[in-house]
């Protein structure tokens, strides 16, 4: 691991508002650009009671003018939701704003329920363009063509790095084919991790992007001064999800003491199988587990994620994470 970053799904806490997830969010990116993170990555959701960043290109904007030098960018954009040519703008403009800083993560998910899916597209097409539309996009960033009919303006000659997003071998496969970066959403979707990571490696094919594979894998993390506090921040996490799992979306819930009772055994086993690539604890147990995660996987760099209901916890556990994780880095001199 060279490099780590985090992912922000800008949570909307009980009792609080988008416009309180909204300012913390930007509270987070400047510490976390303080404590040495290298991406800070923000993400599409809709219709979702507890997050607040929709409009992700936005708020990747609203956050990259609060930091001065920390890459900032979308993990991710979900493209069929999109016109490639309405993403290129977007994110040239980005990059013309704030040059050499932006990143473009792509995912071939709704990041949505149906009913929303259709409201955002109006119309449902049957077939999967996704393959398609990374080249368009990529084409939209390429060098200026002669003669191109369509352009992206802001965009063209911006270069934005593309990212390919995944839980499964689909994703993968299409990094692997297309020569691009490829991160894997292991924090809440880590079945497929090995045998992905694994297809990707073997099947990579250099390109005019990326010479060599390059695989980020995402984990959970909730660090603080004790496991038994860790533990008791990470229980609003455990709700949320298990609200989502049976149908209930709501703000981020505020801890609680005994997580067991409030989520029913069936619906705890699918939450602890969803969020087991991660690390809760003191700062000598995140260490452990996760310098358990990188050896592991072997990521070139790993991305944490972890939504905490109390801001300041929230800040200081990604401190904690970020003092762990500069011990377990490798500069690229030394690997």
């Amino acid at each position: 691991m060279q490099q780590f970053s985090l992912l922000d799904l800008s949570p909307i806490p009980e009792g609080g508002a988008a416009a309180d997830a909204l300012a913390n969010t930007v509270d987070l990116a400047r510490a976390a650009e303080r404590a040495g993170y290298h991406r800070y990555w923000l993400a599409e959701h809709h219709n979702m009671p507890g997050i607040a960043s929709a409009a992700t290109s936005l708020v990747i904007g609203h956050v990259a003018a609060a930091t001065k030098t920390m890459r900032v960018g979308a993990g991710g954009i979900m493209l069929p939701n999109h016109a490639p040519l309405v993403v290129a703008e977007q994110f040239g403009t980005l990059a013309t704003l704030y040059p050499g800083r932006i990143d473009l993560g792509l995912g071939r998910a709704p990041g949505t329920d149906m009913a929303t899916a259709r409201a955002l597209r109006r119309h449902m097409a049957p077939e999967d363009s996704f393959p398609q539309d990374v080249q368009e996009l990529l084409g939209y960033f390429a060098d200026p063509a002669e003669g191109a009919p369509v352009k992206a303006i802001p965009g063209e000659g911006t270069h934005v790095p593309v990212w390919i997003l995944g839980s499964s071998l689909y994703g993968a496969q299409l990094a692997a084919y297309l020569g691009l970066p490829y991160a894997f959403a292991s924090h809440f979707a880590p079945a497929m991790l090995e045998e992905a990571l694994a297809t990707y490696r073997a099947t990579f094919r250099p390109s005019a992007h990326l010479d060599r594979p390059h695989v980020m894998v995402a984990a959970g993390v909730c660090a603080a001064n004790t496991d038994e506090e860790a533990a008791f921040l990470k229980s609003s996490q455990m709700l949320a999800f298990a609200r989502l799992r049976t149908g209930r979306p709501g703000k981020l819930p505020r801890p609680v003491t005994d997580v067991t009772q409030e989520i029913p055994p069936a619906i705890m086993a699918q939450v602890g199988h969803a969020l087991s690539v991660s690390a809760t604890g003191s700062k000598e147990t995140v260490t452990r587990q996760l310098s358990a995660i990188i050896e592991a996987h072997q990521p070139d760099e790993l991305m944490v994620t972890g939504m905490i209901h109390d801001p300041a916890a929230r800040i200081r556990s990604f401190e904690i994470a970020a003092d762990v994780l500069k011990g377990l880095r490798v500069t690229p001199a030394a690997a």
